[in-house]
C-alpha cells in the first residue's frame, strides 16, 4: 500500500473534535502530543496540519502501520517521530526520547483500518485468510493457536466476556469438536463453525454472526483490555499540568475502563464528611465531555467506523497525589464485572459537549 492509498483508505474518526479538544493544551510552541495508537496516521496528520508548532510522537505495535504512517507524514520532517511499541509502554518511550512530560495524549482504540483491510492478517470475518489477528505480527500467539490450544471452558469465557456472545458455549463446543479432525487455521472455517453453533433464528438479525467471535479472539490475542488498563493511567501520568487526554473506544469493555480511570481522577479522594478537603485529595482531572460523545448522523454516514465510537476526554489539573499513584492504589476494577477473571493461560517470558 502506498502513502496515497493509506490516506484514501483511512478516514480518522471524529478528527475535528479530537483536534478541538487537544488544541488548548497544545497552544504553546514546542508542545508534544503522543498519538498512542498511530495506525495509518490520520489523526496525527490532522493535528500536525492544524497546529504547526506541535510535535507528535506516534506509537504503534504494528511495523507496517509505522512504515505507512511514516511515509504519509514525511513532509512534516522532525515534527513527527515514529516509535515501535505497545501503548502501555508510553513511560519508557518518553524516557528514551528525553521527554519528562507531554501536553497531549490521543488513543484511538481497537483494530485499525489497515489491519481490517489486509486480508492476510485474518482480522476480518468477511474474507478467508489465515487466522493470525496479531497487531504486531512479529511476536505473540496467533488466533489459530488460541482456537487450537484453549480448552472448551477457556474458549467459552473468551467469547462470552470479550465478545459478549450469547451462544459462547455452543460455539466453543463446535470449535473443540472440529479441531479433533484437523486444526482450525483459516477465518472462513471459523465463520462456518460460528454459523453452525448459532440457532438459525439468531442468524437472521444483527449482521454477520461471527462478528462477536472475531472481536473476542482479537482482544484475547492482543491482550487488549489488560494493555488498556495499564495504558490509560500511564498516559495520565505522562501529562503535564494543563495537558489533555482524548480516548476513542469502540465497545463497552474498552469504554468502561476509560470511564473508570477518568472518573477516579475527577473525584475527591478524601473520606466523606470532612469539613475541609485537603489539597492532596482534590481531583487531579477535569472531565471535558459529559459522558461519552458519539458521532452525529453526518459523521456516521461519512465514516461507517465511527458508528460505534465513544469519545471521552479529560484535562490534568494537578499532579496525581502520592497516595493515588499507580502502584499505591488498588487494582482497577475488572471491566467485565466482579466475577470476571483472566482467561489467558500462564505465559512465560447524541453527544453533549462541554469543552
Amino acid at each position: 500500500m502506498s502513502e496515497r492509498d493509506a490516506a484514501s483508505r483511512h478516514t480518522p474518526v471524529l478528527l475535528q473534535r479530537c483536534v478541538d479538544l487537544l488544541a488548548p493544551a497544545l497552544a504553546e510552541p514546542g508542545s508534544v502530543l503522543v498519538d498512542a495508537t498511530l495506525g495509518m496516521g490520520g489523526h496525527t496528520e490532522g493535528v500536525l496540519s492544524a497546529l504547526e508548532h506541535v510535535r507528535v510522537v506516534g506509537v504503534d505495535r504494528d511495523p507496517e502501520a509505522l512504515r505507512l504512517a511514516s511515509a504519509r507524514l514525511a513532509r512534516f520532517g522532525d515534527r513527527f517521530t515514529p516509535v515501535h511499541a505497545v501503548y502501555d509502554e508510553i513511560p519508557d518511550v518518553l524516557e528514551r526520547l528525553g521527554l519528562p512530560g507531554v501536553q497531549g495524549v490521543l488513543m484511538d482504540l481497537g483494530v485499525s483500518s489497515l489491519q481490517l483491510d489486509e486480508a492476510e492478517r485474518g482480522f476480518s470475518y468477511a474474507q478467508d485468510a489465515p487466522l493470525d489477528m496479531r497487531m504486531d505480527p512479529t511476536r505473540g500467539r496467533t488466533a489459530a493457536e488460541v482456537l487450537n490450544t484453549y480448552d472448551e471452558a477457556d474458549l467459552t469465557r473468551v467469547l462470552r466476556e470479550y465478545g459478549e456472545e450469547r451462544f459462547a458455549a455452543r460455539i466453543a463446543r463446535r470449535i473443540v469438536q472440529a479441531r479433533q479432525s484437523a486444526p482450525i487455521e483459516r477465518s472462513g472455517e471459523l465463520v462456518d463453525l460460528v454459523r453452525a453453533g448459532i440457532p438459525a433464528a439468531a442468524r437472521q438479525t444483527g449482521g454477520n454472526p461471527a462478528k462477536r467471535t472475531f472481536q473476542a479472539l482479537r482482544i484475547e490475542v492482543n491482550d487488549e483490555l489488560a494493555v488498556l488498563g495499564r495504558a490509560v493511567p500511564a498516559a495520565i501520568e505522562s501529562l503535564v499540568v494543563g495537558g489533555r487526554i482524548v480516548v476513542e473506544a469502540y465497545h463497552s469493555l474498552e469504554d468502561r475502563l476509560v470511564k473508570r480511570a477518568f472518573a477516579a481522577g475527577a473525584e475527591i479522594s478524601a473520606p466523606p464528611g470532612l469539613p475541609v478537603v485537603p489539597d492532596t485529595h482534590e481531583p487531579y482531572l477535569r472531565l471535558l465531555t459529559r459522558g461519552a460523545e458519539e458521532a452525529d448522523a453526518a459523521e456516521a454516514a461519512r465514516n461507517p467506523r465511527s458508528q460505534s465510537v465513544r469519545l471521552r476526554a479529560a484535562e490534568r489539573l494537578r499532579p496525581t497525589p502520592e497516595h493515588l499513584r499507580a502502584g499505591d492504589r488498588p487494582a482497577p476494577p475488572d471491566p467485565r464485572g466482579p466475577r470476571g477473571r483472566s482467561t489467558r493461560p500462564t505465559r512465560t517470558p447524541g453527544p453533549r459537549r462541554t469543552a
